[in-house]
């Protein structure tokens, strides 16, 4: 028999958690909720970590959690700090027992772990503490002096493209705090300009998470229609612990939806990894590189359950996210067999107190049949990157602009499907890797291409956990059908770099050289020097490319069957309030292009994973949905590009 547990500022965990004598606190019901119970919180602020005992047995027997209807409830990580005493001007400060944090105290810890590369700015070491004043994060200092005297920052360098990005407060006024922990009491120096802080709501960070399991295996749990915010997240690379302000924590079969989630140090929603399969271990010995620790991971997680049976399987769906300092959403390995759809994601990792290369709207590794669909990602860092083990995932129907870079796939074997995607951002797609589909995308900026030889990655029997196999990466192997180039720049500068690739194209010209089919790839070898490994490394492999369009200064693939060049063509986002539009103008001759539903029969299979492109549930995949949804008839043909019904002429197409 399941049951309706009630949670509300006025109630008390000493009564029954009926509706007219509901608990106080969102835990105390998670100690008595059992597989099939509903958790319904009423409205108003909740300051705990819910940290769930026990899941669900099944998807039809899950625990949820949910804000009671049309009723707004928020779970912190932050506490209230009142008290404040003013030092001089616009600074105060206040003293803070440390017996509000516990065994964590975030302005003790700093974000520090793999792949860090900027952990310190001017010489300060960032921390994972915050101040919240009227919800407004402020930005860490390195003494009291610069509280005084903050300095204005209105844009920063991006470490991967080198070109300047704005920060969130560029035309505001520049809050700041510090703080220096003693043994009984931590204090805090912040600027609040001409704000009284004992009169305004000031919050500080308290807890690293805010809905997080302790242990691992607490399976089938709904979290819906919150507003989680404020927590004290830490740096989560691959090779670590990867906690977030919410997340399964290594277990399967989660629904995170219909929630507001910002203001995360680091991550927002973690589907990631547990630290017993490394943590952070490329920092604390120093003795390999981060990448050994990281494929040592992999074969470590297999040891310890890693497989469809036991993790991930998650849903996060119909999210805001927002203000989080390293990504909205984050996995290794924790995130295989996922769906991430519907959500809006945005001003992720724009603060730039710490950089790192695991930064992006979404990042992912090991994303083995993780559907990526229809989400609304924009003014970001990076918009999705997928890095190790891309298979079987499919990134189709999304909306991304206004970001640094929109989609990078890394040292990946493939087969993975893009499809039916809004690439606008002048960085749109970069490929470390191979076996990729591209069909029905528009991509409206720069296609970098780069071959991985010095990194060997594991790929797996299809649609398993179990690894096949391993391969540096060659390049190619990849598929381009039905997509519209229209015709970025490239920045001459974004490729002097040893960051940056070994080319940046506008259009599919960079696969120039590559055989256009498998028997002329075959031939090629064959006409190489007797030997075996040695023989494959020069030779590029095939690429397969046809009916796209291109517009501008884009430039087709030299041996492209069916090419269209278009005279003139312009594509532009604009953003009306909550609303997304694509303005388009397209000469007559873009409907001269047709291309028909491409499905598994219509894509080679990919050399090294030996694997076909395929459904999760193994069926060969149909690629029938454009943008907006609409399913293609199979046996009709439709113009190139996201659209079903984009024709020539100017249009205005709502995208969201």
């Amino acid at each position: 028999m399941t049951s309706v547990l009630h949670v509300a500022p006025t109630g008390s965990d000493q009564a029954d958690g009926s509706e007219p004598r509901p608990f106080r606190t969102i835990g105390r019901a998670a100690e008595l909720a059992r597989p099939g119970d509903r958790v319904v919180v009423h409205e108003g602020e909740y300051r705990e970590l819910v940290a769930p005992p026990r899941g669900g047995l099944s998807d039809a027997r899950r625990i949820t959690y949910e804000a009671a209807p049309g009723e707004h409830v928020v779970i912190k990580g932050s506490e209230r700090v009142t008290d404040w005493q003013q030092v001089g001007g616009g600074v105060w400060t206040v003293r803070v027992p440390n017996e509000l944090f516990g065994s964590f105290n975030p302005f003790a810890e700093e974000v520090v772990g793999d792949w860090v590369v900027r952990p310190i700015e001017a010489g300060q070491r960032k921390h994972l503490g915050d101040v919240y004043l009227d919800g407004r994060s402020f930005y860490e200092v390195g003494s009291p002096d610069e509280v005084s005297h903050p300095d204005r920052r209105d844009e920063v360098t991006d470490d991967w493209t080198r070109k300047t990005v704005p920060v969130p407060d560029a035309d505001q006024t520049r809050y700041v705090w510090h703080a220096q922990v003693g043994p009984d009491a931590t204090t805090i120096w912040a600027n609040f300009h001409d704000a009284d802080p004992n009169e305004r709501l000031v919050e500080i960070n308290v807890r690293r998470s805010v809905f997080y399991p302790t242990e691992h295996h607490v399976d089938y749990i709904t979290v819906r229609g919150f507003e989680l915010c404020q927590a004290a997240t830490p740096w989560a690379p691959p090779t670590a612990d990867q906690p977030g302000l919410i997340g399964p924590n290594w277990a399967k079969g989660w629904v995170i939806e219909d929630n507001v989630i910002h203001d995360a140090k680091c991550v927002a929603i973690s589907i990631g990894k547990e630290a017993s399969t490394g943590d952070n271990n490329y920092t604390n010995r120093g003795d390999k590189p981060g990448y050994q620790y990281q494929l040592e991971s992999v074969f470590s997680a297999r040891e310890i359950g890693w497989d469809k049976e036991h993790i991930g399987s998650h849903v996060i769906r119909r999210n805001t996210i927002y203000d989080c300092g390293q990504c909205a959403v984050a996995g290794h390995l924790g995130c295989v067999f996922s769906t991430i759809e519907d959500n809006h994601i945005h001003r992720i990792a724009l603060k730039r107190e710490f950089y790192g290369h695991e930064i992006a709207g979404i990042k992912l590794h090991a994303a083995i049949d993780v559907e990526i669909t229809h989400n609304r990602i924009h003014s970001c860092s990076l918009g999705i990157w997928l890095d190790w083990q891309t298979q079987g995932t499919r990134v189709a129907r999304n909306v991304l602009y206004g970001n640094s870079r929109d989609l990078f796939v890394e040292v990946s074997h493939g087969p993975y499907v893009v499809d039916h995607n809004v690439l606008a951002s002048p960085v749109s797609i970069e490929s470390f890797s191979q076996g990729g589909a591209y069909v029905g995308n528009l991509v409206c900026g720069t296609l970098g291409l780069i071959r991985v030889m010095d990194r060997a990655t594991p790929y797996h029997r299809p649609h398993s956990t179990q690894v096949a196999g391993y391969a540096v990466i060659y390049g190619a192997d990849d598929r381009w059908i039905g997509n519209v180039f229209a015709g970025g720049e490239i920045d001459a500068a974004y490729n002097t770099d040893a960051h940056t690739f070994d080319g940046a194209w506008v259009g599919t010209a960079g696969y120039d050289g590559h055989p256009s089919t498998f028997a002329d790839y075959l031939a090629l070898i064959d006409a190489q020097p007797p030997g075996d490994h040695n023989r494959f490394p020069d030779v590029p492999q095939p690429v397969y490319i046809h009916h796209n369009a291109y517009a501008g200064a884009a430039t087709p693939y030299a041996a492209e069957d069916a090419p269209l060049r278009l005279d003139s063509a312009s594509f532009t986002v604009v953003e009306e309030g909550d609303t997304v539009s694509l303005d388009a103008d397209l000469p007559e001759s873009f409907d001269g292009l047709q291309v028909g539903v491409v499905t598994g029969a219509d894509l080679p299979r990919v050399r090294f994973v030996d694997a076909d492109f395929e459904e999760r549930d193994g069926s060969p995949v149909t690629i029938d949905r454009d943008l907006l949804g609409a399913r293609k008839d199979p046996d009709a043909s439709y113009p190139a590009g996201p659209i079903a019904t984009l024709s020539s002429g100017t249009s205005r197409i709502r995208l969201w």
